[in-house]
């Protein structure tokens, strides 16, 4: 085995190394949450996760039909995430965030406060 497959098998050890405990803190962060965003997120960081996974291997094996389920699961990886996005969007404000949507509802008011003591002002007075 000469230098540079020792620096091989090293480096790409070290990467599975790393990579498997981001799986791991990835997947923590989906089962902690604490919003449907966070886990959206997550689950599309377990995704880039999993594609660095699928390289080094295909990297240490020297198969590369591995690079091309890569690329797949990118693919696939991105539809999720938008399906989600849009899921999100529809849904609307989650129940989670009501101090926020209380807060949002309370700072429209108030602006539209000040809209109507403009239109008062212009129209000459109060009323």
């Amino acid at each position: 085995m000469n230098l540079a497959e020792q620096i091989e098998a090293l480096a790409t050890g070290f990467a599975l190394v790393v990579l498997s405990l981001a799986l791991l803190v990835t997947v923590w962060r989906i089962i902690r949450g604490p919003t449907l965003p966070d886990r959206v997120l997550a689950l599309d960081m377990l995704v880039a996760i999993a594609i660095g996974l699928i390289a080094v291997v295909a990297i240490r094996t020297g198969f590369n039909l591995y690079i091309d389920i890569a690329i797949a699961l990118g693919l696939v990886g991105f539809l999720a995430t938008v399906a989600f996005a849009r899921f999100i969007l529809a849904r609307g404000l989650a129940p989670e965030t009501g101090g926020a949507e209380a807060g949002a509802a309370k700072g429209r008011r108030a602006a539209g406060a000040r809209t109507n003591a403009g239109q008062r002002k212009r129209k000459g007075g109060r009323r």
